[in-house]
């Protein structure tokens, strides 16, 4: 191995390494309208007011414009944000919402199966979204932290508990 191969894979393993620790932050994505949950919260929503999760339950959903709009009809409407919000509204469009956490196709999760059967909070695997006004990856969703949890819960750690039998 050259010595910039050596150098390299130190890099490259230094940013794993900081990428698992608890206090890493991944930057934010930049989305396509400010969002801030906070300010939502305060003004009295909640998480399940906007992400719904439809039968079967495996995925929370981004909200409709018409959810939005319900408030936004009057509520900072001359706000340029408000105005690109009115626009994917009246096309008809989704918010191109850029995702922050993701978890890999190979891997069965259900939000409806760890908040209502776990008892987990958004906060669980999200963090305290409800104090954020940037929405940003700050809590390891990784295997070994979601293994480390299923522990903790008592619940299965098979390999076929969580993921696809292929």
């Amino acid at each position: 191995m050259t010595k910039m191969n050596v150098i390299a894979a130190l890099i490259a393993t230094a940013g794993v390494v900081a990428a698992q620790t608890s206090n890493y932050k991944a930057p934010a994505p930049v989305q396509p309208l400010p969002f801030s949950h906070k300010q939502h919260i305060s003004n009295g929503l909640d998480c399940k007011d906007c992400h719904a999760m439809p039968d079967p339950g495996e995925h929370a959903t981004f909200p409709a414009t018409t959810k939005c709009m319900a408030c936004h009809v009057a509520v900072k409407k001359d706000s340029p944000a408000i105005q690109k919000l009115a626009d994917f509204h009246k096309r008809g469009e989704e918010i191109p919402w850029k995702r922050v956490y993701r978890v890999p196709d190979y891997v069965s999760f259900s939000h409806r199966v760890h908040v209502i059967n776990a008892k987990a909070t958004c906060e669980t695997c999200h963090g305290p979204v409800r104090e954020r006004d940037v929405m940003q990856k700050e809590k390891d969703i990784s295997m070994a932290a979601c293994s480390d949890c299923h522990k903790t819960a008592g619940a299965s750690t098979e390999c076929n508990f969580c993921h696809d039998p292929r």
